[in-house]
C-alpha cells in the first residue's frame, strides 16, 4: 500500500516522478491518456477506496496529482466515446470486473470501490458493453463488503 497517501495530492506540480515514487512507491499503472500524454496512476483497489492520478511531462516532472474515485471526476465518463483502456488510464485497475444482466443483454461491469459523496462506502459501477469494448452507462450503488447484514448468520 502507498505510504501516506493522504499527502499525495499535497506534491507540488513539477515535481520530479522519481521524486514522488521515492515517496510513496512505484504507480501501480503508467500508461497514456485519451490526450496521448503519459500518465501516473496510484491505486489502493481493490480493496482501498481511494486512487490518484497525474500526468507526467517529457522531463518526467508529474503535473497536479488528483484523486480519481469521486463522484466528480467520474463524471468525465460523459464525455465522448470511452474505451476500456481510456477507463483503465483515467481511473487506474477496477477493483472487480464482473457481468451483469440477463443473458440477451448481459454486460461486462467493472467496479471501482469509493466513498460516494465523500461519505458512503460505494461501489461505481462502469458498464462495458456485451464485448467489454466501450462505456455504454455507469452508476453508483451500495458495496456489498461493508454490508453488516450479510457478514451475520440468518436465523
Amino acid at each position: 500500500m502507498l505510504a501516506g497517501c493522504a499527502n499525495i495530492a499535497a506534491t507540488p506540480p513539477g515535481t520530479p516522478l522519481a521524486q514522488v515514487e521515492a515517496r510513496f512507491g512505484a504507480p501501480t499503472l503508467q500508461c497514456t491518456d485519451r490526450q496521448g500524454r503519459e500518465r501516473a496512476v496510484w491505486s489502493q483497489q481493490p480493496f482501498g477506496q481511494h486512487a490518484w492520478g497525474a500526468t507526467v511531462d517529457a522531463q518526467g516532472r508529474v503535473g497536479p496529482i488528483q484523486p480519481l474515485l469521486t463522484d466528480e471526476h467520474f463524471q468525465v465518463l460523459k464525455q465522448g466515446v470511452w474505451t476500456a483502456e481510456q477507463v483503465r488510464c483515467e481511473f487506474g485497475p477496477p477493483a472487480i470486473i464482473d457481468t451483469a444482466g440477463l443473458p440477451n443483454v448481459r454486460q461486462i461491469v467493472w467496479s471501482y470501490r469509493y466513498k460516494q459523496d465523500h461519505v458512503w462506502n460505494s461501489l461505481m459501477y462502469v458498464f462495458m458493453g456485451r464485448d467489454g469494448a466501450q462505456v455504454t452507462k455507469f452508476h453508483p450503488g451500495p458495496d456489498p463488503m461493508y454490508d453488516q447484514d450479510s457478514q451475520l448468520p440468518r436465523m
